[in-house]
């Protein structure tokens, strides 16, 4: 059986796995389904339907699952899933997804989420990101692998982040940020790339040397999009690894609907 604490109400309609923690005073309700060794925190509030996988820290006062902030809900079967082994700090709030995209709001693996952060409707967010304090994330936003969102980051709904890419303290992120760049500010501007998270990462002196050619080819060389989209294209076989790379980036500029941070 779970742990939950005496003062805490838990909902008939929730499933627990035997090792779910469950602190004082949270209230965890019907449609909810808990993941071995997560522990929720004091004065939670966990509402479905939500799935929650294993080993996930939930903090206290934390808010998840709640329904879409979304004038044109109507009730609909929506949901959150929340992947393994995340850290949730406190006050945080996720909603579920609308009936207007896929209906399902998500958190990968291996995320950490500060305190106050809000991941609103239809939220996508990948695996070893890192949100930091009140970082704001509206409806329908995407948000790749291995990311860092700034703290008191704002960042507009359909936006999209690129996997490893980064923005500083504050950034008001208003177009899709490419992945490997590193932007700031209002108005949003690119300032580099992400060399040092790509150097911990493991990324090859030669990768990062490509990564660098993406960044100039796009920002610095005075090339139109599409004229820099042909150039990274023609990067191809060059660097052992590198392909992966530079697919990531041409399908991120593929698929981009609001425009890139320029």
């Amino acid at each position: 059986m779970a742990t939950v604490h005496p003062t805490a109400v838990v909902d008939a309609g929730a499933e627990l796995a035997s090792t779910v923690r469950v602190g004082p005073y949270a209230v965890v309700g019907s449609g909810v389904r808990i993941g071995d060794g997560t522990e929720i925190g004091p004065h939670c509030v966990i509402e479905g339907p939500t799935t929650i996988g294993r080993d996930n820290r939930i903090h206290a006062h934390a808010v998840i699952g709640g329904a879409p902030q979304d004038m044109k809900y109507r009730g609909e079967p929506t949901a959150l899933e929340i992947g393994d082994r995340n850290t949730i700090r406190e006050f945080c709030t996720f909603n579920r997804g609308t009936a207007q995209d896929a209906g399902v709001t998500r958190l990968g693996d291996d995320n950490w989420v500060m305190a106050y952060v809000h991941l609103a409707h239809d939220v996508q967010v990948g695996h070893r990101t890192i949100l930091a304090n009140n970082a704001t994330l509206a409806g329908h936003v995407h948000v790749g692998d291995w990311a860092i969102v700034g703290g008191l980051t704002g960042v507009h709904q359909f936006c999209r982040i690129g996997a490893h890419a980064m923005t500083a303290f504050q950034s008001h992120v208003s177009q899709d940020v490419p992945p490997f760049m590193m932007v700031g500010g209002n108005p949003l501007a690119v300032h580099g790339f992400n060399i040092e998270g790509l150097r911990r990462r493991g990324f090859s002196a030669e990768r990062m040397a490509q990564v660098k050619r993406m960044h100039r080819l796009l920002y610095r060389d005075g090339l139109t999009l599409e004229q820099s989209r042909a150039a990274i294209q023609g990067l191809h076989g060059q660097v052992d690894g590198g392909d992966a790379d530079l697919a990531l980036m041409l399908d991120f500029l593929a698929a981009s609907t609001r425009g890139i941070a320029r």
